[in-house]
């Protein structure tokens, strides 16, 4: 089946929306059960978004990227250069708060503002900004098919993969890849407490493409296994570093364990590791507010007399990593800061 011929998701196609004055960002929130957007007229409002969890997974890298375009257009009144940059390394600073574990809003913050630096000086300044943002995005597309085909690699025709959370272009790219080669393959989807990301957004896009999709609840996952309703487990991961751990959504380390003992392959996808990040200890790992993981959905699960607690992410250690799947090729997690070449960090 050709990519033409194939539905591209919803959530692929409509992701965040770069207008004339106005960014909107579609509400992950409520997806599928509707389609709404935020609209965002500043930076900050955009900011707003991401720590709202408007948009999550890779959302943030294409809705910061809008929030520059949008910081760029203000910047651009000041006619002074180092003003203008002062401007948007504020701007950056401010998104790059939003999820201080996720990565990708640090790496379109980083980009931009390289960018901006060399022309803050010229004509047609934002105009230059949102040509190179768009142009980011195009260039991080590229990046997921590149993943994908290397993820399409591993899988053979029939495959079962139980995938966490919300794997983004990773994983659509790498379903296109394998639909492409004629394959027919099912997932199991977590449904990931407490915003049902799994639920929603995986089981939603993967459907849309025609690909089977099962929803099953986090705690069946190493039943799910026993059961030999999975072939292997395929997450995202948030960051990875240089030490081949994996930084990726809450659960995902009792996947990996599970994987482990009943001796499943479990592969993350990333871009790039982290060449900042040595190890796990380098890495802030977001706590969020503990009421949210008292409610589902807007509607409170637990008793009015419990606390929560919730880490937004885990840290799996190399050694229950069968393997990296990046931009440039399939590494062995143990050995990344080995076998990772130096030139493409």
């Amino acid at each position: 089946m050709s990519r033409q011929k194939l539905s591209l998701p919803t959530l692929y196609a409509e992701n965040v929306l770069l207008e004339k004055d106005q960014v909107r960002i579609l509400d992950r929130r409520v997806f599928p059960f509707s389609k709404e957007f935020v609209v965002c007229s500043d930076c900050e409002q955009v900011a707003l978004a991401i720590e709202q969890m408007v948009t999550q997974s890779n959302g943030p890298f294409y809705a910061a990227g809008a929030g520059m375009v949008l910081a760029a257009r203000e910047a651009e009144k000041a006619t002074d250069p180092a003003c203008r940059q002062a401007l948007m390394e504020a701007a950056g600073a401010r998104l790059v708060q939003t999820r201080p574990t996720n990565n990708n809003v640090a790496t379109a913050v980083r980009q931009i503002l390289a960018f901006a630096e060399e022309h803050a000086a010229g004509s047609g300044f934002a105009e230059a900004c949102e040509k190179f943002v768009l142009e980011q995005w195009e260039a991080r597309r590229g990046q997921y098919r590149a993943v994908g085909r290397y993820a399409n690699s591993l899988i053979a025709d029939g495959e079962r993969i139980l995938t966490h959370c919300w794997s983004e272009g990773a994983l659509l790219e790498t379903l296109i890849a394998a639909r492409e080669d004629g394959k027919h393959i099912e997932l199991l989807c977590t449904e990931t407490r407490p915003y049902l990301q799994g639920a929603r957004l995986t089981a939603h896009s993967v459907a849309e493409m025609g690909i089977d999709a099962t929803v099953i609840t986090d705690g069946m996952v190493a039943h799910a296994m026993a059961s030999g309703r999975v072939g292997m487990l395929m997450t995202a991961a948030d960051r990875v570093t240089m030490s081949g751990h994996v930084i990726n959504k809450v659960g995902t380390l009792h996947a990996a364990i599970a994987a482990r003992h009943f001796k499943l392959p479990y592969f993350a996808t990333v871009m790039r590791p982290d060449a900042k990040a040595p190890d796990p200890s380098t890495v802030p790992i977001e706590e969020r507010d503990g009421e949210e993981s008292l409610h589902c959905l807007g509607i409170r699960t637990a008793s009015p007399l419990a606390k929560g607690w919730y880490p937004a992410f885990d840290v799996t250690p190399p050694e229950l990593v069968s393997g990296i799947i990046t931009e440039h090729g399939i590494f062995p997690a143990a050995a990344l800061s080995q076998t990772f070449p130096v030139q493409d960090r």
